[in-house]
This record gives C-alpha cells, structure tokens and sequence, in this order.
C-alpha cells in the first residue's frame, strides 16, 4: 500500500525537477536572450530581481549600475528582459515613431488596467491619450497659471504663520502639489493646505510599497482597508473614494445635460475625455476613474521631490540661492510683477530653469538616473550645479529626459514644470529657511519605488524667516 502511493509523488516530484532542469537549460542556452550578458541567476528566475527590490527594498536599479559595469552596455536582467546603459541609444529607444506595445507584467501592478498609464497596446493607448493630450498641452497649463500662483500664494501664507518656528518642508511641498493635481484634474479644491500639519500622514503613505498589492487591495475592498488602516491610510484610501464619487457625479451631469455646453473648454480631465470622439465603452465610470486615480497619484510626489531637492540645495548654498533671487529681482522690476511673476517670463529665467533638467518583442528599458550619473556627459553628477544648463548650448537635449520621452512620456510634464517653476520662484523671494537636521539623506535616491526612495527620513524640516511679504 506504501509503495502504491509513494510512486504519485516520486513521479510529480521527477516531472518538477525534469522541468526545472528543462527549463534552466532553455534559458540559459535556447533563449532568444541566451547570447546577451548578464549573471545567470537573473537569466534564470525572477526571483533575482525581487531579491534586491523586495527583500533589499528597491535596490535593484543600483545592482544594474554594478551589472552594466561589469558587463557592458547592454545586459540581461530577468528571464526576459534587456536593459540598456547607453545614452546614445535613448532616443533611438524612446521616440514617436513606430509601434510600442508595453510590457504587460510590469503594468499590471497599479490595480488600475483600464488606464492609459496601464494599455499595453500602442494604438490603445494612443487613442486614450488623445483627449488628455490637450487637457495637460503646455497652453492648457498656462492659461491656468493663475490657479498654481494663488496655491503658491497660500503656501506662502501657511509657511509665514510658522516664522520663528520649525516648519515641515516635506509636508507643505507635498499639500501643495496635491491640491494644484486636484484641482486641474478635477476641478475640486482638497484644502491640503488648510490643514495644520499640511496632511502630513498622506505625504508619509504615498511611498509605502502599495502597489504592489493593488490586486490584493482591490478585492479586499476601499471601505475595508480604510477602515483597519492607520491615520495616513485613512486619508489615501478616503482620497480614492472622494475621487470615485466625483467623478460619478461629473458623469452623470453630463450624461443628463446638466453641465457642460457645446464649445466650452472641459472644466475636468473626465469632461476631456466624455467629450472626446473615443467610443463609448471608453467613457465608463471605472475606466474614467482608472484615469483619475493613476494621473492624480503620479502627481502628487513626483513634482513635490523635485521642489523639495531644489529647495534643499538653494538653501545650503547661499551663494547659489543669492544668484538666483538676483535674477528672479532683476525680471520682477523689467517686467512690473513683483513676486508673481507669469510661467512664460520664469520660463525665460536660465540660472531658474537651471535648477531643475535586440529581438522583436524584447522589453528593453533604460534609467535615466543612470544616464544623469555618466561622468562623461555631467562632470561632477551629484553636484547641484544650476551653472551647467543655464548656457545656451549646454544642455543635451538627446540625454535630458526627466519626462522620459516617446510616445509614453509623462502626460502631467507641463504642469509640474509650471508647479516648479511658480512656487520655486515665489518660496525663495518670499522666506529665509535656516535647515534643520536635514541632509543629502532627505533628498537622495536611495531605493527604487514608486516615487525616489530616500534613506531612512523624518521629512526636511526648517526654522522660517520672513525675507519678504509682497505678493
């Protein structure tokens, strides 16, 4: 009887290994990827690749510098997939041209499928970004220029009630881009910045690993999750719900005629995309609200990171903080503004602008903070040196690419050059912040994630005082 049900598991045990076997060998050797460089143990398995960003935490991006050193410019990262460290080939491989179909597994983590961000198809997802297209083009931003300076504005208000007190940089930044995304997207002021500790528990949730369990959240349920959920989970998930009821309700307005008119400018991203010419089954609430969710969530950190590493090397440089208020001094008397200068005369601002800048199917990808690293095209990378894109001519346009470039670039550019741009200009007129505790610790990439990984950080803190109140 033993021997009549130990030959079941000897037989499935001999078929796992024939295949494992099998299947290291193919990889390995029969691949189509097979002649390309790389460790074997990432030609082998995934579980390479989690290993340095799961069990080391977005570490894999730094372990693929090491691999390019070792191997070259093009290396075999996984099973499938090359990655590029070449900055001559970055626009070869992020251009319009041609037919770019995405890589399903990794767009299909943000519990979002129907989004554009998520359409694996090129013509897909080049008929859903249509509509947006024009909702984010740069003269769509700039007409509403008036509504980032009045945030700017009331940052600086809220920053000002905090003089000769520590204010939390990181958590006004981020209420400041929260409520500029809410508002262009929806049209729906989120009063960010109304509250007293700016809504420092949703800054502190937004670069917790979620999206790797937006599957598993989903089918969990938001009232669930936001229930069991601490303070900072609460606010997010009470952020999503909001976002999902109004957008039912701009639908169903405009679906009885309630709102909107013929030849008007849509109000919101989902008047955008319902008055738009794709078909109907494009225009349902979950699909809209798939749109919502991903832009909005990939505009709140992104921009807000880059204001705050401004921020943080103007002011541990007086030298360079004083050049730049020089400037900014010298275009408020040409042009009469005071403080509040327009985005097309801070956009003209070089030292300003200078603080911020195989086989078919193969998924190939490239990371431009790599290419940003390459000593031969940046002297001194890690510098903050505003200098060295001020120049005419200094600047290559074929490796600069924080948008990313392409048919996939990023949709929200516009307007995060412009919430840049704005509330850079108005904080260093406006204050004199003295850091307290904070470090390169705060502002450096150390891990991968959704938004810049930095090290262990409580947020970049300050002691505010007033340099001048003129708006």
């Amino acid at each position: 009887m033993g021997l009549i049900v130990d030959i079941p598991w000897a037989a499935t045990a001999s078929t796992a290994f024939a295949y494992f076997v099998g299947l290291v060998f193919y990889r390995l050797y029969l691949h189509p990827l097979a002649k390309f460089p790389g460790p074997k143990l990432a030609a082998i398995t995934r579980y390479y690749e989690g290993y340095y960003d799961v069990i080391l935490n977005g570490q894999y991006t730094f372990k693929i510098a090491e691999l390019h050193r070792q191997y070259g410019p093009i290396v075999r990262i996984s099973p499938y997939e090359l990655h590029v460290n070449d900055p001559t080939y970055y626009e070869k491989l992020y251009r319009q041209e041609g037919k770019w179909n995405k890589y399903d597994w990794s767009y299909d983590a943000f519990g979002a499928p129907m989004s554009s961000i998520c359409s694996v198809d090129h013509e897909l997802h080049k008929h859903r970004r249509v509509p947006m297209n024009a909702f984010f083009s740069k003269a769509s931003v700039a007409s509403r220029q008036d509504m980032i300076h009045g945030f700017a504005n009331k940052l600086c208000d809220r920053i000002a009630q905090f003089e000769g007190s520590t204010v939390n940089i990181t958590a006004a930044v981020s209420a400041f881009t929260r409520d500029v995304a809410m508002q262009f997207v929806l049209s729906k002021d989120y009063r960010n910045l109304d509250d007293p500790n700016f809504g420092v528990e949703m800054t502190n949730v937004l670069p917790r690993p979620m999206a790797r369990a937006a599957d598993e959240i989903a089918s969990v349920g938001l009232d669930r999750i936001e229930k069991a959920g601490d303070a900072g989970t609460k606010a997010f998930f009470g952020l999503l719900k909001d976002c999902l009821q109004t957008t039912k309700a701009i639908v169903a307005a405009q679906a009885s005629k309630v709102e909107g008119g013929a030849g008007e400018s849509p109000k919101t991203m989902v008047h955008a995309i319902l008055e738009s010419n794709l078909p109907s089954t494009e225009k349902t609430v979950e699909r809209i609200n798939d749109e919502v969710g991903t832009i909005t969530g990939a505009a709140f950190e992104t921009a807000a990171q880059s204001i705050r590493t401004i921020l943080y090397h103007l002011y541990s440089d007086p030298v360079t903080l004083a050049r730049l208020r020089d400037e900014l001094s010298q275009a408020a008397e040409k042009h009469g503004n005071g403080v509040s200068l327009p985005l097309s005369d801070l956009e003209q601002l070089p030292f300003l602008t200078g603080c911020q800048r195989i086989p078919a199917g193969t998924p190939v990808g490239m990371t431009v903070l790599l290419m940003y690293m390459d000593k031969t095209l940046y002297p001194e990378p890690d510098a903050f040196n505003p200098s060295r894109w001020a120049g005419s001519g200094t600047r290559s346009d074929k490796t600069f690419a924080p948008f990313s470039r392409g048919t996939r670039s990023c949709l929200g550019m516009y307007l995060a050059w412009a919430e840049i741009y704005i509330v850079i200009a108005a904080l260093v007129q406006r204050f004199e912040f003295k850091l307290v505790g904070a470090g390169l610790k705060d502002v450096k990439c150390a891990s991968d994630q959704f938004i810049v990984g930095t090290a262990d950080t409580t947020g970049i803190k300050a002691i505010v005082k007033n340099y001048v109140c003129e708006s």
